[in-house]
């Protein structure tokens, strides 16, 4: 291993994918994003973890481990085709996405020139209704009472 590694990445005949960690970082913290990563510690074996349910896709979700330790500053090890840098995936289909069009479309109107107003509306001081100031007192309402009955 290269001096200075933190996380290490392969295959193992018994264990599938494992992961194991060196001195040069703390154990809990190895083991804390190792757990994160969906690793779990392998009995009997101090420094080893394996990847839990490796059946469901192992290959991906160990590259994204390294791909993650790596991103968080670590130096990984891993084997080739476990190693997210070495390994080019796949390029995946492109479908076209009406919302996304439409979206382009609206944006491309909204930064054109409108035709709908030839100059902006102004408003002048003069034209502008006055606002009356709030009563200082409650308004009282009278009632009158109605001819021939009783009032409400």
């Amino acid at each position: 291993m290269q001096p200075g590694t933190h996380f290490s990445f392969g295959d193992h005949k018994e264990h599938g994918f494992v992961a194991s960690f060196t001195s040069s970082i703390p154990q809990h913290l190895a083991h804390w994003f190792l757990e994160r990563e969906q690793y779990e510690p392998v009995p009997g074996e101090p420094r080893l973890y394996r990847l839990s349910e490796p059946e469901r896709d192992g290959v991906r979700r160990t590259r994204q481990a390294v791909h993650d330790l790596r991103r968080r500053g670590y130096t990984v090890q891993a084997d080739i085709r476990l190693n997210p840098a070495d390994t080019a995936s796949p390029p995946r289909p492109v479908r076209p996405n009406r919302f996304q069009e439409r979206r382009s479309r609206l944006a491309q109107a909204a930064a054109g020139r409108t035709t709908q107003r030839s100059t902006p509306p102004t408003t002048s001081p003069a034209s502008a209704r006055p606002i009356p100031p709030e009563p200082t007192y409650a308004p009282t309402v009278h009632r009158t009472a109605l001819p021939g009955g009783r009032s409400r």
